[in-house]
């Protein structure tokens, strides 16, 4: 395939249902490529990495940077159009560098510890089987809708501490936020709801703190390092969107994945002692997340003999970096058996995801209940049929019809 790193081909609905032979071509020709990406707000200049050992590199980089505070004036030099583009304030750890980063990331570790995190367990055990006792054992089931999206938001809400009635909203609000199809009035509207919905929150937890993350962040900081309310603004969103999306995606892909190799598929379910292993090949095999969050070059830097300049904002693909030949024998090819996985799906560096614990819980309980209580798995519907999400953010099927039994 020639010219593919042209404005088209990324841009492409093509693109989105199979990334793989595009990437494959651009690790081929250069480690980068300046291309034309489409995020949820408007189409900007950037450099995407597809090769695995640049993308780790880079990941750790410290000449790549991610404080927010000069992506606005970044985002104004690389931008496609003339059109203004909007952006939210972020303020959490995901959007800054040391010394800010060291210290967010100091406070949410204090609070989201791996104690909080296995309390977790039985609440995720129940509220799996709770989902799985409503599938008609036989009957046409979305996967997504039934499992893989309801799941995240359960744990989160628990994680959190927001009441049972009140998740429903905090899933809309995230569908329209991370939507590609919503209006930026519409996004608007969901930023200023989630917001108002936090602020309030954030005040309750206050006046009345509990056994969760929010009372604990509250309560994290030493006086003079407490998070400001910006951040712990930031910091809430961003474990509610990160702790969702994704991994509603690393549910319903990795159930896909085994619905095509129905030999993993019953190796797992009489060996499910094999399941961590196999959530990390899932993940390396199809990655939830296609790009990491965008950094851009404080200097010019240097990689396998290409320079990005200053100021060029830098996409790196996980989904591509985890499929590189380089790095993986066979990366086109699903083994659950795979060992010494070491796949960026979680990033690298400092900002490799605080909640990987809990998303790796999730998945493994997740896929090893639906294993142990339907045998029998198929698509209820042509695999042609089956779309991926238009997104060059996230990688996730739009629906899983399937039958179980």
């Amino acid at each position: 395939m020639s010219g593919i790193s042209s404005v088209a081909d990324l841009l492409s609905p093509e693109f989105a249902q199979d990334p793989y032979v595009i990437y494959q071509d651009m690790r081929t020709k250069a480690p980068a490529h300046r291309v034309v990406v489409k995020t949820l707000t408007t189409e900007l200049h950037a450099w995407v990495v597809t090769r695995y050992e640049a993308a780790r590199s880079l990941l750790a980089d410290p000449r790549l940077s991610k404080d927010a505070a000069e992506l606005p004036r970044i985002v104004e030099r690389n931008k496609v159009s003339a059109d203004p583009v909007q952006l939210a304030n972020f303020k959490s750890m995901l959007f800054s560098d040391p010394p800010d980063h060291t210290r967010l990331r100091r406070i949410m570790g204090k609070a989201f510890t791996m104690r909080r995190v296995q309390t977790l367990r039985p609440r995720i055990e129940r509220a799996t089987d709770q989902l799985l006792d409503r599938i008609p054992p036989g009957e046409e089931v979305d996967l997504v809708a039934a499992l893989s999206l309801p799941l995240p938001i359960t744990v989160i809400g628990e994680l959190l501490g927001i009441p049972g009635d009140q998740r429903d909203d905090f899933r809309a609000w995230n569908a329209t936020l991370t939507s590609v199809t919503a209006t930026m009035q519409e996004k608007s509207q969901a930023h200023v709801a989630v917001s108002a919905y936090l602020r309030d929150f954030i005040a309750y937890k206050r006046e009345r703190p509990g056994d969760d993350l929010v009372s604990a962040l509250l309560q994290a900081g030493e006086d003079e390092q407490q998070l400001d309310e910006g951040e712990l603004l930031s910091t809430i969103f961003l474990v509610m969107s990160a702790g969702y999306e994704t991994t509603a995606s690393m549910i319903s892909n990795s159930a896909y994945a085994l619905l095509q190799d129905p030999e993993q598929q019953e190796r797992l379910r009489s060996q499910p002692r094999a399941l961590p292993a196999a959530v990390e090949e899932f993940l390396r095999y199809e990655s939830p997340l296609n790009l990491a969050t965008v950094r851009y070059a404080l200097e010019a830097v240097e990689i396998d003999g290409l320079t990005i300049p200053r100021d060029d904002l830098v996409f790196i693909s996980l989904a591509a970096a985890n499929r590189d030949a380089a790095r993986f024998s066979e990366p086109d090819a699903l083994d659950t058996s795979r060992s010494a996985n070491g796949h960026l799906a979680f990033g690298h560096g400092i900002h490799h995801c605080l909640g990987a614990p809990l998303a790796r819980m999730e998945g493994e309980i997740a896929l090893g209940r639906l294993l142990a209580r339907f045998p029998t798995w198929r698509l209820a519907v042509d695999e042609e049929s089956l779309r991926w999400r238009d997104s060059l953010q996230f990688r996730t099927l739009e629906r899983l019809p399937v039958r179980l039994s």
